[in-house]
């Protein structure tokens, strides 16, 4: 395969699986000996990550990176929004934050004058790589942005790359989603759409294909396949996590607990709940159940109780006591039993918090557990931390505007500890499996329960068996040979044109 070929993976909608697809052919195109790296121009995510140049780019495309084995870079994703309000996002821009924007600013120019930066990335990539495959993000067919399109068919047409339309079976309406989508599009767009592949397909295929068929006379494109519902993943979403569903668990993957007892894990649904997939290392333990929490009375029976990061902790604050979580977590720490702040949960488990960058509200009292005080910077802390904790190796990584005056407590990463309590900005510490294993050894004790960590988990080689798993959908389930063809050769010519509502 010559240099600087590629596709882009789009979606009917949000969440029908273009990054787990987008990672898949990635894991199954190196594997066939092709160099290939993974691409998205802009994404919205509060799951982020920091390369080794220190530069935050979506966790998405770090997990594509790591399908495609090879290191993730600005590169790969040179636009990042991340949400602090319903109308407003932080603009991240080649790893590096560069302002506050609200949704009608950015979509009525900012967008459009970082196409250039977004095509120059694309360009170096493909002159470094044999192939590089794009997500797009929401869908192709939202009409109303697509004058300042940088992600979907904007990129696609200034790439010349064909278009792979990927759709969520499992919600229904995939049928309609996929006609809907290309119909709706410019001649010049649709030109570009190759086809379909059906995602989270559950049942017999034979029942589905007259239906493939019907598409392929309506629209003069072939669905180049259909990936059966495939659980226990676990890979890392853009802002998959629908908090709103109050319990939702983190599935374990593994088997049932090695020692009597299991432990239970609550975490609180913060607002702006950022970078989630923190606890995904305790949930791939057995006898690790992991649940997303909102009330007090589901942290009554919680081994331990995690306050994750947020891209509003003064928010978060506001939101833990008005929920009376706060207060739960206060007594569950006098009780001596075990409480988890990791980044902006770390800063609300403080005696105050000075913010006039995030919220601007000036001063506010934490809910005192550690003896730390908290000062917004402009700035933004983008680090890849090492260290040792609890007598193991550890590593992470570091997102935040909050600088902690640690004042006192045992030392703790970058943080401290007192008691049961624990806070640290580091995330991904928990995917050091001999730390994470000290620490559930620590959490078990001080819990009382007779849970021993299994001795030979392995988060890493979990990810890769997850990995390889996407690999095998695509290579199983996917007509490989036409996926190539596009990769090298582009879209494919004489595609019909479809007339929105009038079928061809």
């Amino acid at each position: 395969m010559s240099k600087g070929g590629g596709l882009l993976v789009a979606g009917t909608t949000s969440d029908a699986g273009k990054s787990v697809v987008t990672a898949g052919i990635c894991r199954w195109l190196v594997r066939q000996g092709v160099r290939v790296a993974p691409f998205k121009g802009q994404n919205m995510s509060l799951n982020s990550f920091v390369t080794r140049e220190g530069a935050e780019i979506g966790r998405a495309q770090a997990m594509q990176a790591q399908a495609a084995r090879v290191e993730p870079t600005a590169l790969m994703n040179p636009v990042l929004l991340k949400p602090g309000s319903d109308r407003s996002s932080q603009v991240v821009l080649m790893g590096k934050p560069v302002g506050e924007l609200s949704a009608r600013g950015y979509h009525g120019g900012r967008q459009q004058a970082l196409f250039g930066t977004v095509v120059e990335c694309l360009e170096e990539l493909r002159s470094t790589y044999d192939a590089v495959i794009c997500e797009g993000a929401g869908s192709p067919a939202e009409i109303n942005l697509r004058r300042n399109d940088i992600v979907n068919m904007g990129i696609a047409r200034a790439a010349r790359f064909p278009v792979v339309v990927v759709g969520d079976i499992d919600r229904g309406g995939v049928f309609a989603q996929f006609f809907g989508t290309t119909a709706l599009l410019a001649p010049e767009d649709q030109e570009l759409i190759a086809g379909y592949l059906v995602n989270k397909f559950r049942g017999d295929v034979t029942l589905l294909e007259p239906g493939l068929d019907m598409l392929l006379g309506l629209t003069g494109r072939r669905t180049f396949g259909v990936l059966p519902y495939a659980h226990g993943l676990g890979i890392d979403e853009e802002d998959g996590l629908r908090v709103s569903l109050r319990g939702a668990v983190r599935e374990s993957v593994v088997a049932p607990p090695v020692g009597e007892d299991v432990l239970r894990v609550a975490v609180c649904a913060v607002p702006l709940m950022s970078n989630f997939t923190d606890v995904d290392a305790l949930a791939a333990e057995p006898g690790v159940v992991v649940r997303f929490v909102d009330r007090p009375e589901e942290l009554v029976d919680a081994d331990l109780v995690v306050v994750p990061g947020t891209r509003g902790t003064v928010r978060a604050l506001a939101w833990l006591r008005e929920r009376g979580l706060a207060d739960a977590i206060v007594r569950r720490a006098a009780e001596g039993r075990p409480v988890l702040g990791v980044c902006g949960g770390f800063q609300a488990l403080g005696e105050r918090i000075e913010d006039e960058v995030e919220s601007r509200a000036g001063e506010v009292p934490g809910l005192g557990l550690l003896p730390v005080r908290v000062r917004f910077a402009p700035e933004k802390t983008l680090a890849r931390p090492a260290g040792e904790a609890l007598g193991e190796r550890v590593e992470g990584y570091e997102i935040h505007h909050g600088v902690a005056d640690v004042r006192g407590g045992e030392p703790f990463l970058d943080g401290c500890r007192v008691g049961a309590v624990w806070g640290t900005h580091w995330h991904g510490s928990l995917e050091s499996d001999g730390f994470r294993r000290a620490f559930l050894a620590e959490v078990a004790r001080a819990a009382g329960r007779r849970f021993v960590p299994a001795p030979d988990t392995s988060f890493g080689a979990l990810r890769e068996e997850q990995l390889d798993t996407l690999g095998d959908l695509i290579e199983e389930h996917a007509d490989t040979d036409a996926l190539w063809k596009l990769i090298e050769q582009g879209p494919p010519t004489g595609l019909p044109f479809i007339a929105p509502g009038a079928p061809s």
